[in-house]
């Protein structure tokens, strides 16, 4: 029985995609990581965003009787790196 260089060629292809798919998932397995928790701005109640370090309550602005900005919850902004002396 001859093995032609076709079949030879499809066998390894078959071998290189299986293998790429056995260690394809476990690389998948590997990368998940804990959910998030939600972005401060979408925290619509105050209790909810102070109970966070990471976010701060905005009040609303009044301008008169209109409302010029809405009460929201935002991200506190990151520190600044310490300036080096030269």
């Amino acid at each position: 029985m001859k093995i032609n260089a076709m079949r030879m060629l499809q066998g390894s292809a078959a071998a290189v995609v299986l293998t790429a798919l056995a260690f394809g998932g476990v690389s998948a397995a590997e990368k998940k990581k804990e959910a998030a928790p939600p972005a401060c701005r979408t925290v619509m109640v105050e209790g909810d965003c102070t109970a966070r370090e990471d976010c701060t309550w905005r009040d609303a602005v009044k301008k008169g009787e209109k409302i010029t900005r809405r009460a929201s919850c935002a991200a506190k902004p990151k520190p600044k790196p310490a300036k080096k002396k030269t």
